[in-house]
């Protein structure tokens, strides 16, 4: 079991990752976290940009499957089945249960598979912790809970580290 904290490439949104460039990699699953990735907390719906990055990525054979931590246990069921794909809700990442379960539902392996998210010692953790491709995004905003902006300087030194990895693909 591997324990790193830095991502193999940071971008500044989702929209920023491509489809094609994933296929080429081998990259037939990318799961997704929602607050700050996805969506901006609280946001109940998919937007339309959302929507289209969605049918950009199945149009090149990568399917999208929401892993969330939410405490709110409806929260990713309606924003998952609104957008059209599968989700686990409760992951408990970094644990690596989760993203096991995820890709057995998906009959995917960790080779096959990339997560996406803004944290690093839940969504890059995790997906390092089970083997497979992590991707961190910028966080969509960081207004709110206070607790948010200490987590993220305590990361910046290896979100650094992972835009530097991206520059090099």
């Amino acid at each position: 079991m591997s324990f790193s904290l830095i991502p193999d490439g940071v971008y500044p949104s989702i929209y920023q990752i491509d489809g094609p460039a994933l296929n080429r990699r081998g990259i037939t699953l990318l799961l997704a976290d929602l607050d700050n990735t996805l969506a901006k907390y609280g946001q109940p719906e998919p937007d339309q940009d959302l929507r289209a990055w969605k049918d950009a990525l199945a149009a090149a054979g990568v399917e999208l499957f929401l892993l969330s931590n939410s405490r709110k246990p409806r929260r990713a069921e309606h924003f998952a089945r609104a957008l059209g794909i599968p989700f686990l809700g409760h992951a408990e990442k970094p644990k690596s249960g989760g993203f096991l379960k995820a890709m057995a539902q998906m009959g995917r392996t960790p080779a096959q598979t990339a997560m996406v998210g803004d944290q690093i010692f839940t969504d890059i953790l995790g997906a390092k912790r089970t083997g497979v491709l992590a991707l961190m995004v910028e966080p969509i905003q960081l207004a709110g809970n206070p607790g948010r902006y200490l987590r993220y300087a305590v990361e910046e030194p290896f979100r650094a580290l992972g835009r530097r990895r991206t520059r090099k693909e």
